[in-house]
């Protein structure tokens, strides 16, 4: 869906945010539309939830920048050529993607090992890093085969302290994080001569809606709380202040990293 804006030249950058409806993503979309850059997001929610999303849709055309939204399912092979000429559409003959956020939050949650809940199996793993890993490279290649990133293009993805550290029922999430930052290290090198830099943001403990998913959610966040030397929690909008960040002219030597934003959390 395409949202009436004011009309713009075809000089403005436009960012693309992959599942940004809710949390870091729509944040980011909210963010970096107030600082001018069009909009692009894809996302897949239910029938039922979309006039509140739709809502906070709208507060991003305030900012008088384009936005189309895409209530597809970007991980669905087959789907993804339609999803692309509806972007080569809006982008126009001259348009190009500055900014790809991926944002894509489906995994599976559960233990590996119990006697009273279902456990995790191959297939569980497979899916969840398809989801939150492999499918960066996927759009990363689709867009570069289309010629539709920016000369000097910035990707940019989501990790968490799940990385390296064990929760119970977070091990396919956590395997599809280390492989999101060796994806994007790779991308860092490989897509570096066409003027592509790739980062992962590691937020600390955010309260979103994937966040309050997990299981045992609340004894993570009194922990981090506790472990925090701010005291608080990180926000969607701490993460999103730094999204921006990495877009601007002074981050162009930013490039292949991990960079921390949780207010000092995982020092202890």
């Amino acid at each position: 869906m395409t949202m009436p804006t004011a009309k713009k030249s075809r000089t403005s950058q436009t960012a693309m945010v992959l599942g940004g409806s809710s949390g870091l993503g729509l944040a980011t979309a909210k963010k970096l539309a107030k600082v001018g850059f069009d909009i692009i997001i894809v996302h897949r929610d239910r029938s039922v939830d979309m006039q509140l999303i739709n809502q906070e849709f709208e507060t991003i055309t305030l900012s008088k920048v384009r936005l189309l939204t895409l209530n597809r399912d970007a991980l669905n092979i087959e789907k993804r050529e339609a999803i692309l000429a509806e972007i080569k559409e809006f982008l126009g003959g001259e348009g190009k993607i500055k900014v790809m956020v991926h944002s894509i939050a489906k995994g599976n949650l559960k233990p590996m090992n119990s006697s009273d809940e279902h456990t995790l199996n191959n297939s569980d793993f497979h899916i969840t890093l398809e989801a939150m890993a492999i499918s960066l490279y996927d759009w990363t290649k689709a867009l570069s085969e289309l010629k539709l990133f920016d000369h000097d293009a910035r990707i940019i993805s989501f990790t968490s302290e799940g990385n390296r550290r064990a929760w119970r029922n977070y091990a396919a999430v956590s395997a599809a994080k280390a492989a999101l930052e060796a994806i994007t290290r790779n991308i860092a090198l490989e897509f570096a001569p066409l003027g592509i830099k790739a980062n992962c943001i590691q937020a600390g403990i955010t309260e979103t809606r994937s966040f309050q998913m997990i299981p045992g959610h609340e004894l993570l966040k009194k922990k981090a709380l506790a472990r925090n030397p701010m005291g608080k929690l990180t926000t969607p909008e701490d993460i999103a202040n730094v999204v921006f960040l990495l877009t601007t002219k002074e981050a162009q030597w930013i490039n292949g990293t991990v960079i921390k934003v949780d207010g000092g959390e995982s020092l202890q």
